[in-house]
């Protein structure tokens, strides 16, 4: 299903392929040759994604952008199910295996690997080739690539890169923190319910 979202309509080369339970919302540009399959959410919620050329997003796979954090996918990348990137830039040739989560800001240099539930904290640069094991994180810049049992060490990284200030403008410290950043992201997405479908 396609939706137009904040006056944008999604764009998709007519030689790529989008699975009907697929949903793709808003200003969205989907390059030749590629694959959508069923259940794969695109959704450009304030800032455009480009996804390249030979590109493909598996079952139930989430792909987002915001107005701060574009989305981009270079050429011949694989994204796996149930993967979730947000607001990231993905060089060509990388593959982002089943459970993956890559957080706004991120960059992930050409030929990567991030491989099953594995983790690319908000803004995290991993140079070309890099690899990310299974289910380790990789946090700040330069990245440190860290197994999960490692929680401290991520967190002196993580805490620094200040996720509820960059993603919502909000304090860590404020004492109400969860009630102002459900209300201030429910007020944006409320802007879906003026959404309508377009034709293929």
């Amino acid at each position: 299903m396609l939706y137009e979202h904040a006056g944008h309509a999604p764009r998709i080369d007519p030689t790529a392929v989008v699975s009907p339970s697929a949903v793709i919302s808003g200003d969205v540009t989907i390059g030749p040759d590629c694959q959508i399959l069923h259940g794969a959410v695109i959704s450009a919620e304030g800032g455009p994604i480009h996804i390249g050329a030979h590109v493909i997003v598996m079952e139930n796979a989430v792909l987002r952008a915001a107005a701060s954090d574009p989305l981009t996918i270079g050429d011949h990348c694989l994204v796996g199910p149930q993967a979730s990137i947000s607001g990231a830039t993905i060089g060509d040739e990388v593959f982002i295996a089943t459970g993956v989560r890559i957080f706004n800001g991120a960059v992930i240099g050409e030929r990567s690997e991030i491989r099953i539930n594995g983790v690319v904290h908000l803004r995290t640069e991993l140079p070309p080739e890099s690899v990310v094991p299974i289910a380790w994180i990789a946090v700040g810049s330069p990245p440190q690539i860290l197994s999960p049992d490692r929680h401290d060490e991520i967190w002196d990284v993580q805490q620094a890169l200040d996720f509820p200030g960059y993603v919502f403008g909000l304090d860590r410290n404020t004492p109400d923190l969860m009630v102002q950043l459900t209300e201030r992201y429910a007020r944006h997405l409320a802007a879906h319910a003026d959404d309508r479908e377009v034709e293929a």
